[in-house]
């Protein structure tokens, strides 16, 4: 099969053939037509998360059809369409037993502990899979574990998102943001969205957005003049370039999820503005089984679809990351697995 390899922290991915994986008896295969590029995956690549092996097979965003099933297995079946989470959980621990496994301890994430998704076939646990309803995109199974089904625990078993609250989206224009847009609209939300790229502002507008704002200006105090009590939840997908201005956006009680972290530098903190306003940060972890279902629900029943700029052969994959990087981007960029 063709895959790709990265060999160590700092080095250019490879395209080769490979075998294709032998699964274990609570193991199924999958075979896969595309898979997504998330940021994290830059951040493998860069020596960001100290866990991962090398060689390894990069890529988190999985989906397809199994081809081959382990003997243990009895919940999924051939020619079975399934979405996985991004990780294996171990399915012991009190996390995965309370279905918080996205808080496993064990967890071991793919594409930097296992062999990841830029390949024409997968192995995965069942105890990652979801099956996938009829209705569903492709590319929405693709990025359900990772973008909506994590958005969906950030925004809502995280942020508490109900129908008529305020929510403020940093790096709108993004993978990640721009389905944040779209979904917290769908729940119900009132969307302020920041880009700092002003020609994504039409399209932001376009899936929900009922304000934009950009890095460049105070946009808290903006927001303030919009919204004098502040926004109830500030969905923080961005960082150090725009962590201060968001929380300072959030009213009385309101509440900033952590999802990204473009730059991994220290933020600060103003603790006093923290206490007065009784405000939480919290950060939030990828997603659960729980949290996917719902969202492939969510694009079988029309209430979302993916946002992709565009798919990319897998050798293109490095020219995709270039794109990524200098925020060219608008939506999520995919990787066409056909042959």
């Amino acid at each position: 099969m063709k895959a790709a390899t990265l060999a160590g922290i700092g080095r250019k991915i490879e395209i080769t053939e490979k075998a294709k994986p032998v699964i274990g008896p609570d193991e199924v295969l999958i075979e896969e037509t595309v898979t997504g590029i998330c940021y994290r995956d830059l951040l493998t690549q860069q020596g960001f998360f100290p866990r991962a092996k090398f060689p390894i097979t990069p890529g988190h965003e999985i989906t397809g059809t199994v081809v081959e099933v382990g003997k243990d297995v009895t919940e999924f079946s051939i020619g079975q369409r399934v979405s996985s989470l991004i990780y294996e959980p171990c399915g012991q621990c009190e996390f995965c037993r309370s279905g918080r496994e996205n808080l496993c301890r064990s967890k071991k994430t793919f594409g930097e502990l296992l062999d990841g998704s830029y390949a024409q076939f997968i192995k995965a646990n069942k105890r990652s899979l979801i099956t996938v309803p009829d209705g569903v995109s492709q590319e929405g199974a693709a990025i359900a574990s990772c973008v909506t089904g994590m958005l969906y625990h950030a925004l809502v078993v995280e942020g508490n998102l109900t129908s008529g609250k305020t929510v403020l989206i940093t790096g709108a224009g993004g993978g990640i943001g721009s389905h944040a847009v779209q979904l917290a609209k769908a729940l119900g939300g009132h969307v302020i969205a920041e880009t700092s790229s002003q020609w994504k502002a039409e399209r932001i507008s376009a899936l929900g957005a009922e304000m934009i704002v950009s890095a460049a200006e105070d946009f808290d105090k903006s927001i303030k003049k919009a919204y004098p009590d502040g926004v109830d939840i500030t969905l923080e997908c961005v960082g150090k370039w725009t962590f201060s201005k968001s929380l300072r956006a959030l009213g009385n009680g309101g509440r900033m999820v952590v999802v990204g972290n473009v730059v991994p530098d220290p933020v600060d903190l103003p603790l006093g503005l923290i206490i007065l306003k009784g405000n939480s940060i919290v950060g939030s972890i990828s997603s659960t089984r729980s949290d996917v279902s719902r969202v492939l629900e969510m694009e079988k029943e029309g209430k979302i679809k993916p946002v992709i700029d565009r798919k990319v052969r897998l050798e293109n994959v490095e020219e995709a990351y270039t794109e990524i990087r200098e925020k060219k981007n608008f939506g999520r960029i995919l990787l066409d697995l056909t042959e």
